[in-house]
């Protein structure tokens, strides 16, 4: 039986957000669980290019990641 908490945390989803030190209103977001783990495999291909190009601009164009509540879902 679910209870009210864990069917909210069931149904909460998280975003992995890379935000550019440059322009305010620029940012990656990727679909990610509650700890940052993106599931590489459940993007597309355009996707994955846009993470790895992400993670490897980090200090120099995007700021660190943070993981984000989302609730597009």
């Amino acid at each position: 039986m679910m209870t009210a908490t864990s069917a909210t945390t069931a149904a909460t989803h998280y975003q992995l957000c890379f935000k550019s030190l440059f322009d305010d209103g620029r940012s990656y977001c990727f679909p990610c669980d509650a700890e940052g783990h993106v599931d590489l495999d459940a993007l597309s291909e355009k996707a994955r290019i846009n993470y790895l190009y992400s993670r490897a601009a980090v200090g120099h164009d995007l700021a660190v990641p943070a993981v984000q509540r989302s609730d597009l879902h």
